[in-house]
């Protein structure tokens, strides 16, 4: 490894990797010594590889961002490293690794056309394993050429002084940079400053300048505070404006280069996740995604990080003199193995990383505040009676016609901006109408009736042994997040459900939609303000990306994705420790049989493909039987698919048997959610299951067929959600299966499978009854037997309401 064998020249210590780093071209160019700072340039780009360029800045300095997805605005960028994360946990040497990563992303963002400047801790540690290794030598020296021997005895290491060991360390510091940055083609340039340098007007006017110069020729420069002449800070009246705050640590140098340099963005990297509302690993700690300059009151500080003199109520001060002064500021973890490698990258993408520092407070609150309030709402809805909620429900019911020219002109304006940019599949997902309405409130009325048996059923009961009873029921699952898009029928339906079953809610509804989303979410906790629990259902309405809302794992218990294809697996690829339920592709088969009714297979195709192609539940493929190519059954499929406007696609044995063929299909694995299909060719029953279970995605599945055998064959083997036989895969959704509502069709082999309404929103927890029973009584030497008596469902304890 090129980065541990340059490591080995300048310690010298033995590279575990490799051999030394060989001799390379250097220029050093040195400014006049009486003019302080002192820069040293290392001229060591390929340069027939990197051309220089200015980049312009995207917008005037003086007004920081305002929320984190402007960051990807950002031109101009500090990134801060502290002694935490750039030295290793024994304080001596530096964290290679973790450096060369950060240096990778240093390098990817600048070569994307933004400024880059580093403000780096590190030369105090670097130097002190250099010294350190050297007093150890000249020890050993002495001790082996006293006592003759090569055995060393115990030997103490003096303190070592601050100052030398800066000294001492920054030059192999600033080598190390200059080796890993020299990797990627990227030059360098050393900057040392001290305090005194922002007083002298001419220094700092120099400094400005020299910063400026090294930009514009796409340079790296690399600031450090001098800290082999630098003198202990003194107390002074700084930080209490825009122009007045002394150099005392890294952390108080980066804010002042930021706002010096009109830095669009300043990114402190230290050990810690960011800023807390109270000392980090205390039990109520909380992580403040974002902190606003008046609640600097309201959180208590912990005590500084293992190495370094500043601490994170300095990085706080800093922090808000930099945004005072027009730079955004985030406060992010710089050792985390995990995110190490793209904690930069992310926070310049505008993810959600660390603590965002914004002076724009949103008038309503954060989403974190949003989900609690669910949260605790939502376990009040979950212990109203039954009857409770289904008064929820059909008030919701209600109001869904009531209001309707309310809904309907919020829809409207949503239309009217989407026409242009939505295509037509999806502006018919958009599209509401009175009918549609009116089936959504009957739809919830079906809800409402069936919870009434819903939360708190028992499933089973067992008496384990004398009057020791133990019951299975069932429960909500706690806070859902349901992430939709053009769907804006999907609220009320997932609304309703989450009422039934006793869960809070979280809306994250696609922007085309906002207007109806709005209304319909109103309407919701309307309804549930009847009894108390408004907050239950909460719309997010901040600019929160996807991605930043899957990874609040402490807080949402499932999360269910209603869109696109390409939705789900984003949500499946950004919820790592958060549950999905749901489907990324809708493959949805019709295998029409040798033994198949004329009228029914055109019907059944028609309608699965015709009906709603955009839906996950249309027919994608076509698996038509050998022995009906050249019939008249398949002529009238596809005379019927050429009337329809459908495009269709051959499959490769399909495309063999003709001369003058379609196009051929791509992949056998396409849902075109379109007006297209694919045809192929199978020779059996037994060839269209085994050509499902390769290219389907277990969704929903159909064959045609006179034949009972054969479709009992097909439903038994064929490993689908659904299955159905001589009926159209559009049957495949919760209200046509009498659930009243879905919140989604799951494929998955676990809890809820197929269209998922109420039950699939519910888990279980064990109530066990007894009257002091210990484990210890029915051992060997106890006096208690176990019983495990199953007990009749209906039966009610004393005391207790159970139903059946």
């Amino acid at each position: 490894m090129l980065t541990q064998s340059i490591y080995s020249s300048l310690t010298g210590f033995p590279a575990w990797h490799g051999s030394s780093l060989g001799a390379f071209p250097a220029l050093s160019l040195h400014a006049d010594p009486s003019s302080s700072p002192f820069l040293t340039l290392h001229a060591v780009r390929q340069w027939s590889n990197v051309p220089f360029f200015t980049v312009p800045l995207a917008r005037a300095h003086g007004k920081s961002f305002a929320h984190r997805s402007e960051l990807r605005q950002a031109k101009r960028i500090v990134v801060k490293l502290g002694s935490a994360v750039v030295t290793r946990g024994d304080e001596c040497g530096l964290a290679l690794g973790r450096l060369a990563s950060i240096v990778e992303q240093v390098v990817l963002i600048n070569r994307n056309g933004r400024e880059m400047m580093i403000v780096t801790s590190g030369a105090v540690a670097f130097g002190k394993q250099r010294l350190r290794h050297e007093i150890l030598l000249s020890q050993s020296v002495r001790q082996a050429l006293h006592s003759g021997q090569n055995q060393l005895k115990d030997m103490s290491l003096p303190v070592l002084e601050a100052r030398a060991c800066a000294a001492a360390g920054q030059s192999g510091l600033m080598a190390l940079y200059e080796a890993m940055f020299t990797q990627y083609s990227t030059c360098t340039a050393q900057i040392l400053v001290t305090n005194l340098d922002f007083h002298d007007d001419q220094k700092r006017r120099n400094l400005n300048s020299t910063l400026h110069e090294l930009l514009r020729m796409n340079i790296v420069p690399i600031i450090n505070t001098n800290d082999a002449v630098v003198p202990p800070p003194e107390p002074n009246s700084d930080l209490q404006g825009v122009n007045v705050i002394s150099i005392k640590d890294n952390d108080s140098l980066a804010a002042r280069l930021a706002v010096e340099m009109r830095a669009d963005l300043l990114i402190a990297l230290s050990d810690v996740e960011g800023l807390y509302d109270s000392p980090p690993g205390s039990d109520d700690a909380k992580l403040l995604d974002t902190f606003y300059p008046g609640d600097q009151h309201s959180i208590t500080y912990g005590t500084k990080s293992r190495v370094g003199i500043g601490g994170m109520e300095a990085k706080v001060k800093a922090a808000l003199w930099a945004l005072q002064g027009g730079t955004s500021v985030v406060i992010a973890n710089g050792t985390h193995p995990k995110v190490t490698g793209h904690v930069i990258t992310d926070i310049v993408e505008g993810k959600k990383v660390g603590t965002f520092f914004s002076e724009v407070k949103p008038a309503g609150p954060t989403v974190e505040q949003q989900t609690e309030m669910a949260r605790s709402a939502g376990r009040t809805l979950a212990s109203l009676e039954p009857e409770q909620r289904s008064d929820i429900i059909c008030i919701l019911a209600d109001l869904l016609t009531e209001r309707k020219d309310e809904i309907l002109s919020a829809n409207k304006n949503d239309m009217e901006h989407a026409v242009s940019r939505l295509s037509p599949a999806m502006l018919k997902r958009l599209s509401l109408s009175s009918s549609k309405l009116n089936s959504l409130s009957i739809g919830l009325r079906q809800i409402a009736v069936s919870s009434q048996d819903s939360v708190g059923r028992v499933l089973r009961r067992t008496r384990v042994a004398n009057k020791l009873e133990l019951e299975q029921i069932t429960v909500p699952i706690g806070v859902l997040l349901v992430i939709f898009e053009s769907r804006p029928d999907c609220l009320p339906q997932v609304s309703a459900l989450a009422i039934a079953s006793g869960n809070a809610l979280l809306l994250k509804g696609g922007k085309e939609a906002a207007n109806t989303n709005r209304i319909l979410h109103e309407l919701a906790q309307e309804a549930l303000s009847i009894h108390g629990v408004k907050d239950a259902i909460q719309l997010v309405s901040t600019r929160e990306e996807v991605e930043d809302l899957c990874r609040l794992e402490k807080m949402i218990d499932l999360i269910i994705p209603r869109g696109s294809s390409q939705l789900v697996r984003d949500i499946q690829r950004a919820a790592k420790s958060i549950p999905v339920l749901g489907h990324s592709e809708g493959i949805c088969h019709v295998y029409v049989d040798h033994e198949a009714s004329v009228d029914k297979a055109i019907k059944i195709i028609r309608d699965s493909k015709c009906d709603y192609p955009a839906a996950c539940n249309a027919m994608e493929t076509l698996l038509v039987h050998r022995d009906l190519l050249r019939t008249p059954l398949f002529d009238q499929i596809i005379d019927m698919l050429r009337t329809e406007h459908v495009k269709v696609h051959a499959g490769p044995k399909f495309a063999s048997y003709l001369t003058f063929s379609p196009s051929e299909v791509k992949s056998l694995r396409t849902e075109y959610g379109d007006l297209e299909c694919c045809i192929e060719v199978v020779d059996s029953m037994q060839e269209a299951v085994d050509h499902i279970h390769k290219y389907g995605s277990s969704h929903t599945d159909v064959i045609v067929t006179e034949n009972e055998d054969t479709a009992e064959q097909f439903l038994q083997q064929l490993d689908s959600a659904c299955v159905f036989w001589n009926a159209s895969s559009r049957f495949a959704d919760g209200y046509r299966f009498g659930l009243g509502a879905e919140v989604g069709i799951s494929t998955a082999r676990i809890h809820a499978r197929g269209p998922v309404g109420l039950e699939g929103l519910l888990t279980t927890k064990w109530v066990l009854r007894g009257e002091g029973q210990t484990a210890a009584d029915f051992s060997e030497q106890g006096s208690m037997t176990y019983l495990h008596e199953n007990l009749p469902v209906a039966q009610v304890l004393p005391g207790h309401r159970t139903t059946s």
